[in-house]
């Protein structure tokens, strides 16, 4: 006679509000809907109606929105903000307000379809976090039918909601990222978090602290400063590399699933500081081609050495080639100042724009060193380039009075976002 023995996640009820494994990965949407049971915790202990979700779907939205008396954001994301400032704001209203659809959903079905708790009533204790209450949301919960158990599983409730929505905040694609969670959901980001948002809220973030809490929202641990990671079933690199770099964020970053990637490696610039780099003066430059031949441009990565690596873009036109530093041109694309129009009328034509003098596209690439020029203004026209091209051109260029701009388009009137003048001045 054999016996077999089979072991079970403990039932929800008690102190148990979610069946999260001791470390896993989990999607906005499953965190979320893994948090359900303390929404029915809430329901159940102060039989609510109907009414009363419309309080909670209002105090959500209080709560993850900008500018009002409860966010827990306060963010300025004006448009004389830094462009970090304003694209993480952008990022925190649009996953706020997602957020808090779901939860208004959620609300309404758990109302008429219950879910189950087998070890009764949910008994949570869960610290202040100093999350501001509307006056009908602090009546409700402990007012009225409201009391310690309903404040203390909807103040649980509430904080998860914060944690998530500031988790996501580094990236483009957020529904897709896997976060790390864990029995206390995602409270392990709170020393990361914290960092990141005094840095956000104090002075200008830098791109490493972004880099930085996302590793931490997907790992759950820190690493040398850089601008990408891998990790266990993907890398994070920045937006740009999937966007025009005339449109592109320059701050958020995108999650790529790649299953063989299985190891946590933190992508590095090559010259960490460009200061120092070897230069050489656009004067000096070989006259413009005019040359229309193709100039094609790929991400090759380097090995992994001592957790890090280092990736370039190789760009080959007639059978030649150059190389420019990944995290170089990434630089130079965060510090351009990016220009929405131009006065340009010939996107053949860079001469025309400015009255700025040409220089040859291909010959700034094959350089040594950083392309800088020491007085007057110079155009490199890299117009219906791939975005690569472009964003090797960033990062062969010094960055300093680099300016990217589209080439109006005489027969539309349009900006296509590959038409591109890259002016330098000094």
């Amino acid at each position: 006679m054999t016996s077999s023995k089979t072991t079970t996640m403990p039932p929800l009820g008690g102190s148990r509000w979610n069946t999260f494994p001791a470390r896993g990965a989990m999607t906005a949407r499953e965190f979320f809907a893994g948090t359900e049971p303390l929404l029915q915790g809430i329901i159940d202990d102060n039989t609510l109606r109907s009414a009363d979700g419309e309080v909670l779907e209002a105090q959500i939205r209080a709560t993850l929105g900008l500018g009002t008396r409860e966010t827990s954001l306060p963010l300025a994301a004006g448009p004389d903000s830094a462009p970090a400032a304003r694209e993480l704001g952008a990022q925190a209203e649009a996953i706020g307000k997602e957020i808090a659809a779901w939860a208004t959903a959620a609300l309404d079905r758990l109302l008429t379809h219950r879910i189950p708790l087998p070890a009764g009533p949910l008994v949570v204790r869960s610290h202040c976090y100093g999350h501001l209450l509307t006056p009908p949301a602090a009546d409700l919960l402990r007012g009225r039918r409201g009391g310690p158990v309903t404040m203390q599983l909807y103040n649980e409730w509430l904080h998860q909601m914060v944690l998530l929505r500031d988790a996501l905040l580094p990236f483009t694609n957020w529904q897709d990222v896997p976060l790390l969670v864990t029995p206390s959901g995602l409270r392990h980001t709170e020393p990361a978090r914290d960092g990141f948002l005094t840095e956000l809220l104090v002075r200008q973030i830098r791109h490493t602290g972004v880099v930085d809490f996302a590793r931490h929202v997907i790992t759950g641990a820190s690493g040398p400063d850089g601008y990408g990671f891998d990790a266990d079933g993907g890398t994070v690199l920045p937006a740009v590399l999937d966007t025009p770099p005339l449109i592109a964020p320059r701050y958020l970053l995108t999650w790529r699933a790649a299953p063989a990637a299985g190891e946590t490696a933190t992508y590095v610039v090559e010259a960490r500081d460009y200061y120092a780099a070897p230069r050489t003066r656009v004067e000096d430059l070989p006259p413009v081609t005019g040359t229309s031949d193709p100039i094609d441009g790929r991400i090759v990565t380097g090995p992994v050495a001592d957790g890090t690596r280092t990736a370039r873009i190789e760009v080959t036109h007639d059978g030649g080639t150059a190389d420019v530093d990944l995290g170089q041109a990434l630089r130079g694309h965060r510090f351009a100042h990016h220009e929405a129009t131009t006065t340009a009328t010939d996107p053949t034509d860079p001469t025309d724009a400015g009255g700025s003098r040409a220089a040859d596209l291909w010959a700034a690439l094959r350089a040594p060193g950083l392309v800088w020029t020491q007085g007057g203004a110079v155009s490199l026209d890299a117009t219906g380039r791939q975005d690569l091209v472009v964003l090797a051109l960033l990062g062969r260029l010094y960055p300093d009075n680099v300016i990217l701009r589209p080439a109006c388009s005489k027969t539309t009137g349009a900006y296509p976002p590959n038409h591109v003048v890259i002016d330098i001045t000094r």
